[in-house]
């Protein structure tokens, strides 16, 4: 079986685990007496974690391998739901949450894995794979969610975590290591606070940094506050906003997993990546205005078709920007600046929903969005995209 496969597998199993929690953690923070600005903050809580252990995850990667590392994070995140379940109180939802930020911190190391099988031109279609499998996840995990939800918020949680200790036996046995020994090392391998300077220093890097962090912010904001609107606007309660996470996550496998490739191949990063940002645009501003379920449907649809582009995009940009020895830390930074953006969007989706109203969140992220589609159109502008050498850029 090709390691290609297995790493999708593994990973969709693993993101399963992560749809199912998603869209029931603002209403199970209720029942604890939480605000806004309280489930802006779980989800800050959980996206600080993986700000601060994915260039770890990456830069361990470089030098034990992709496979230990991928192992730690799938067993963490069966922990992280047992915790979930189990919580009596916000201060234990909050510790499970921190939890499973760790170990979900290692995604870039998933991504890393798809970097080290294959070549730079099949890159962006490699990167689709983790999209199309956080697409299927999206797709049945808020379904399963909102079924299981029926039996109270634990139950959810309780098969979250079974099914993340079966990945980790399965993956035990069946992941192969993607790192050949002789390509790891620790004296080569810069440490957290190093490897940010040393992606950042790179000029052309550090401007498609900024560019993708501009985008997970505004995403960020939006997947916070998107079930807290949607049940003040038409009072949908877990179940059915399960569902509409998984019409995004129909669009997201389907752009991902099929579409992407076959695109970037035909128009370039350069020319996909402001296109798609520009969808987004429009997308949340769609959410905003939006008063039938007909026109939110078509707004979250344009905005999963939006990410399902940008985002193995800009991974596969960012994995030949980097070093051929850096493609772990390299890819943690990218991923580490991801969940800063997760910490900010959330926040201030909070801050400005309880404040302001329900629809100034999706505006605010739209107009951040625009920022990011201008940037974009400037960073790729004669835009020469080739694998960075030691020392490049």
């Amino acid at each position: 079986m090709s390691p290609l496969v297995i790493i999708f597998v593994t990973v969709f199993i693993d993101l399963l685990g992560f749809g199912i929690i998603i869209p029931l953690l603002p209403f199970y923070a209720e029942t604890f007496g939480a605000s806004a600005v309280v489930v802006g903050l779980l989800s800050t809580s959980f996206s600080l974690m993986q700000f601060l252990f994915a260039p770890v995850w990456g830069r361990l990667s470089d030098i034990y391998g992709r496979r230990p590392i991928i192992l730690v994070g799938l067993l963490g995140s069966a922990l992280s739901y047992l915790a979930f379940g189990l919580a009596a109180s916000l201060t234990m939802l909050f510790a499970a949450r921190i939890l499973a930020g760790i170990a979900g911190a290692n995604i870039s190391t998933a991504q890393a894995f798809i970097a080290d099988s294959t070549t730079p031109e099949n890159r962006a279609k490699g990167m689709g794979l983790v999209g199309a499998a956080f697409g299927l996840g999206f797709i049945f995990g808020p379904a399963i969610g909102g079924f299981l939800s029926h039996w109270g918020y634990s139950a959810p949680a309780f098969f979250a975590a079974t099914l993340s200790l079966a990945n980790f036996s399965a993956a035990l046995f069946l992941l192969p290591e993607s790192l050949p020994p002789d390509k790891r090392g620790a004296r080569a391998r810069p440490g957290r606070v190093a490897a940010f300077r040393r992606a950042l220093s790179r000029r052309k890097l550090a401007l498609v940094l900024a560019v993708s962090f501009l985008v997970m912010t505004a995403f960020a904001s939006f997947e916070s506050m998107f079930a807290l609107l949607v049940e003040s606007r038409f009072e949908f309660g877990a179940t059915t906003i399960g569902y509409l996470f998984a019409w995004v996550g129909v669009v997201l496998a389907l752009v991902q997993g099929v579409i992407v490739g076959r695109v970037v191949r035909r128009v370039g990063e350069h020319r996909l990546v402001p296109a798609a940002i520009l969808i987004m645009v429009f997308a949340l501003a769609g959410v905003a205005v939006a008063r039938s379920v007909a026109v939110l449907m078509a707004a979250i649809g344009l905005l999963a078709l939006g990410m399902g582009f940008n985002s193995p995009s800009m991974l596969s940009v960012v994995s030949r920007l980097a070093g051929p020895g850096d493609q772990g830390s390299t890819l943690g930074v990218s991923q580490s600046l991801a969940s800063l953006a997760r910490i900010v969007g959330p926040l201030w989706g909070g801050f400005v929903f309880d404040r302001f109203g329900h629809s100034v969140p999706f505006y605010t992220a739209s107009a951040l969005m625009l920022v990011a589609c201008g940037l974009s159109v400037l960073v790729f502008r004669g835009f020469e995209l080739r694998p960075a050498t030691a020392g490049s850029l």
